[in-house]
């Protein structure tokens, strides 16, 4: 989109208006020690046409997947988009819509959420889901607060060390000025103890959070967590993948109350992290604790079927000291997306893109590991993504090896785990051929490309163990 500058009279113009007459004033209520205190180094400005050069230039040295055979993992991954999710997406009713206040929500845009809010809870097996939060570590945030509005229990919330770094991050600054006890549980083995997570709950608990697969791609004993939670009254929160609930068990048919998840896999590109969509669902009697917009479907005075925002007061938007949430808007669009991505996906086809996933990453680790120099770094079973150690201790120096042969590796475990210093996180959707993988692994191994002799796609891509 261009760019048009204010110039110094339509600043003057502005600060007038706000009653104000210069800049710093505009911010002299932050704290000064956390201003700026010292000139930015910045070179001669450009004109428009330079500097549009210098941005394309800039813009072209990104190594995206796009030029890449990506490996990736870690809470943004590479699926396929059916083009459909383009096409209804980037219809100007839906693309350039806002969603404002009731009742001005248009009739469209209200069907659309409340389908999305309909395909969540069928994909999850809650009863209820709002209409999105901003991406999945803030939606795993609000469900925390959630939990301790909902059990009353302000004290204490417990989360497995296998809960995406950056989520637990997200959380505990959250939690930081509320007087909350965030204790994380260790996972050494890649999974949570149950004995572990039994010792650290107790009465002042309010709920036990993790995820289904978890950061490090492994199944958690999910019945198991959910039980220990609910034995001391407390919440079972559960992040989880959208994609692998094509094969795995739904969260709430395990019983959890909570359900959180990052939806950049339903139909959104990873576009380098953001924009992203955070899924939220729950239990019917949570209802009115449950943060963000809900869409509800009822008739208006001539019986016609219609669509309306309910159970959200305006302070829900307005008055933040009475809200449920401080988030007071949505991601429309990507939970547009994600429903538009279902629908087309169905019951058979988010299955069939599970069970591909499931099978090329059964494959993928034991071609990686074949060698030698790389191996498993945990025993526990495994969706899409795996933890693999180097014996050589250099995984950045092996990732960016790998790069310059044109693969996106994984991701360096050290920079959140110091203990896996020399592990990677890999990663391998249904997108991935069996050509990609064996590329990587002899970009890796300098392997020879007949170890594996061809067969039909069922050898080569073993039966992943289905987890019912």
């Amino acid at each position: 989109m261009p760019y048009i500058y204010n110039t110094p009279d339509d600043q003057q113009a502005m600060l007038a208006a706000i009653g104000i007459d210069s800049l710093d004033k505009l911010f002299e209520t932050i704290p000064a020690e956390y201003r700026l205190g010292r000139p930015l180094d910045l070179p001669p400005a450009l004109g428009e046409l330079e500097l549009t050069a210098h941005m394309q230039a800039l813009a072209a040295a990104n190594a995206s997947p796009g030029n890449k055979v990506c490996f990736l993992g870690g809470g943004s991954y590479d699926h396929f988009i059916p083009a459909v999710v383009d096409y209804v997406a980037s219809r100007g009713e839906f693309y350039t819509s806002y969603t404002p206040y009731q009742p001005e929500v248009a009739q469209g845009n209200l069907q659309a959420m409340f389908e999305y809010q309909t395909l969540i809870c069928q994909l999850t097996g809650m009863e209820v889901s709002n209409q999105s939060l901003y991406d999945g570590g803030t939606a795993a945030t609000e469900a925390v607060l959630m939990a301790t509005s909902v059990t009353g229990r302000g004290d204490k919330v417990v989360v497995a060390e296998s809960v995406h770094p950056e989520y637990r991050e997200t959380l505990r600054t959250y939690l930081d000025h509320l007087g909350t006890d965030l204790v994380t549980i260790p996972t050494p083995h890649g999974v949570i103890e149950p004995a572990d997570l039994a010792a650290a709950v107790d009465d002042n608990t309010a709920c036990v959070l993790f995820g289904q697969p978890n950061f490090f791609g492994a199944l958690e004993d999910a019945e198991a967590l959910v039980k220990i939670a609910h034995d001391a009254g407390a919440l079972a929160v559960v992040h989880f993948d959208p994609i692998s609930l094509g094969l795995l068990k739904r969260p709430g048919d395990y019983g959890a109350d909570i359900v959180v998840a990052e939806g950049q896999s339903l139909g959104t590109p990873m576009q380098f992290g953001g924009p992203y969509l955070g899924i939220m669902a729950c239990r019917e009697k949570f209802v009115r604790r449950l943060p963000g917009r809900i869409a509800g479907q009822t008739v208006d005075r001539h019986g016609r079927r219609c669509w309306v925002l309910t159970l959200q007061t305006r302070e829900q938007h307005i008055r933040r000291e009475k809200a449920t949430s401080n988030i007071c808007t949505n991601q429309g669009l990507f939970a547009l997306r994600a429903a538009v991505y279902l629908s087309a996906m169905g019951p058979r086809g988010l299955a069939e893109t599970a069970e591909l996933c499931g099978q090329k990453a059964a494959y993928a680790r034991a071609k990686l590991v074949q060698s030698g120099r790389l191996e498993l770094a945990f025993a526990a079973a495994t969706f899409k993504e795996f933890v693999l150690r180097d014996r050589q201790g250099q995984p950045e120096q092996l990732i960016e090896e790998a790069l310059e042969r044109g693969y996106f590796a994984g991701v360096p475990l050290g920079r959140w785990y110091p203990e896996l210093a020399d592990c990677l996180l890999v990663c391998v959707t249904e997108k991935r051929t069996r050509e990609e993988i064996d590329g990587l692994a002899d970009s890796i191994h300098h392997a020879p490309r007949d170890a594996f002799p061809h067969a039909e796609r069922e050898e080569y891509y073993p039966e992943a163990p289905r987890h019912a």
